[in-house]
Parts: structure tokens; C-alpha cells; sequence
């Protein structure tokens, strides 16, 4: 897995065309989400020339990660559209505390022998690749000055991040949005 780690506006076109058609595959296609984005292409108004991506690769090229960091005191998808996840607590809007969105580690890839056999290979290294890629977001997050991060995610998420050596709180019980349970959760940045 190769990481890159940079700002919308450092980014390659390249890179931020191949990104945003990854979102699009998982969040559209394979999520169903309802997101008004053009064909092909996830974007919203939080991914701006100052948001903050990490985005991994394998070694042919093709994306298998990706994460976005948004800094709690400008614009976000908690403050801007999901305040309901916080359940009255405060809406965050420090430096220290930045969000992170659209964070995936799904891999558009053929099974490999193990995964057909049924064996634990491939859960393995489906595990294994999440966590390799949460520690480098949480990396990221620290040199951003980050000291903790709050999540918009799907229900599932606290859990996948426990499993993977992320310790991610939930602030509140599920909301149901447009067909799914999301919540909002607390991530402590490791070393701050």
C-alpha cells in the first residue's frame, strides 16, 4: 500500500480524477447512497482546495483507500449537514478537532484462492490493509495538528474501527438518513 497524503490543491488531476471515480464506486454504486454528484464522479462543496486526503494505491496504480479531513472550524458535513448525530452536545469547531469523512478501505478486486476456499485469508488481509490504512489517517490527522478527530459514518463503523486498533466512541444512538443508520464518533489522535 502506498499512501499519499496531500491537499486537494496538491494533488495531482490524475490523482484527484481517479479519487473521486473511487468514491463514486463505493459510495454511489456499491453504497447506494443518494449523492447528486455528476456520473462517475463523487464530489461535494467540503472537497475544496484546502480539504485534505489520504489515499492509498496498490502497486498497479488502482486506488483501494482513500479518507477525507476537514478541519471542524470551517465547513463540514457534521456542522453543515448532519449537527442531528451530536444529539445536542456542541458542534466541535476547534483546531484540535478535525473531521474525517468518505473513509474506505474497499478494494474492487477478484477474490483471491483463499477468499473462494473460504478459508480467513482474505478477511485477513481485508483487516490488515483497513488498519494499515486508519494508522495512516490517524497519522496524517497528527501532523495536521489534530488532536482528536469526530466521524460522520455509517453504523458499522465504530466497530470496524475497534477491530483495526482504532479507539472510536460513538456520541449517540443511530440516526436513520435516507435508508441507513449513521452515527457520529470520537477518535482520539495517538500522540498529541
Amino acid at each position: 500500500m502506498k499512501a499519499i497524503c496531500a491537499s486537494r490543491n496538491q494533488l495531482s488531476c490524475d490523482t484527484f480524477r481517479d479519487l473521486s471515480a473511487y468514491r463514486y464506486e463505493v459510495f454511489v454504486n456499491q453504497l447506494g447512497w443518494k449523492l447528486g454528484c455528476p456520473q462517475g464522479m463523487e464530489l461535494d462543496e467540503f472537497d475544496r482546495d484546502d480539504t485534505e486526503y489520504v489515499v492509498a494505491r496498490h502497486d498497479d496504480g488502482r486506488i483501494n483507500a482513500c479518507a477525507r479531513l476537514l478541519p471542524t472550524v470551517g465547513p463540514n458535513l457534521l456542522n453543515d449537514v448532519f449537527p442531528f448525530l451530536l444529539h445536542g452536545h456542541p458542534i466541535p469547531r476547534d483546531e484540535g478537532t478535525w473531521e474525517v469523512s468518505r473513509f474506505t478501505t474497499w478494494e474492487n478486486r477478484a477474490p483471491s484462492a483463499g477468499e473462494v476456499m473460504g478459508d480467513d485469508t482474505g478477511q485477513m488481509a481485508s483487516m490488515t490493509h483497513t488498519r494499515r490504512f486508519a494508522h495512516a489517517v490517524l497519522e496524517r490527522a497528527a501532523q495536521l495538528g489534530a488532536r482528536r478527530l469526530i466521524t460522520v459514518s455509517p453504523y458499522g463503523m465504530e466497530r470496524l474501527l475497534r477491530r483495526v486498533g482504532v479507539p472510536a466512541h460513538r456520541v449517540g444512538p443511530p440516526v436513520a438518513w435516507q435508508g441507513q443508520l449513521l452515527i457520529a464518533c470520537w477518535i482520539d489522535v495517538p500522540g498529541t
